[in-house]
């Protein structure tokens, strides 16, 4: 079998499908691995990386997306490299299927297998295949840095011979993923936090990262310092 990755092209895309890591285990188990040179750039990645790890590497991506019997990517593809795919072909990625009703019948129409990866159930089993996760993580944890970037006052509570400076109050709205993320980044940088979801299953979890947890939201009551809303 033969799998593929192509580069990602849309604008400030950093993340790569395969990392060597993965491509010594295909090629362990018996695949053929074909990157698009560049792949693995915005993130740390150089071809020599990919070739060490067994991956050949080709400038031609008509020929990559034609070849591949197996095509891994982030990012859904183009309407114009659809066509380029072969038929039989099993096409792996985010494709927003219920908003991109035309591209999965286009895809259908050339005999193309699509995986929509953001559609895999979130259960044990299944938790390597989970792409919604560990992206949510990132955002909770980038989502309070760049608040905190953006407060005109500092986070925790400072003592200086000038006078003592009280903790920011942080309120985030949402206690999935992100959320908790959020809210366990900003109790280490000091904010004192309040979370609000209307599901009282996850008051157990926000508690147990030690912040106070509300079903009612008085923004009156919180004064938020940063407000962020999360999922």
């Amino acid at each position: 079998m033969l799998i593929c990755a192509p580069r990602e092209l849309q604008a400030g895309e950093r993340r790569a499908a395969l990392i060597p890591a993965g491509v010594q285990k295909l090629v362990r188990a018996g695949a053929e691995v074909l990157i698009e040179a560049g792949l693995g750039a915005g993130a740390g990645y150089s071809d020599d990386d990919y070739q060490q790890a067994g991956a050949r590497v080709t400038n031609d991506r008509a020929a990559l997306l034609g070849g591949a019997d197996l095509l891994v990517r982030l990012n859904k593809p183009a309407a114009a490299e659809v066509g380029q795919l072969k038929r039989g072909s099993i096409h792996v990625s985010y494709l927003d299927p219920f908003n991109e009703a035309g591209l999965i019948e286009a895809l259908a129409r050339v005999g193309v297998t699509a995986i929509s990866m953001e559609m895999v159930p979130r259960t044990t089993r299944a938790q390597k295949m989970d792409v919604l996760s560990s992206q949510a993580n990132l955002a909770g944890y980038v989502m309070v840095l760049l608040a905190a970037a953006r407060l005109p006052r500092v986070l925790p509570m400072m003592m200086t011979p000038a006078g003592t400076l009280k903790p920011a109050n942080v309120f985030v709205l949402g206690a999935g993923v992100a959320g908790l993320q959020a809210i366990a980044t900003a109790k280490r940088l000091g904010g004192r936090v309040t979370a609000f979801d209307t599901r009282a299953v996850v008051a157990e979890q926000v508690r147990s990262l030690g912040r106070s947890f509300s079903r009612s939201i008085s923004v009156k009551r919180v004064r938020p310092g940063m407000a962020m809303r999360c999922s």
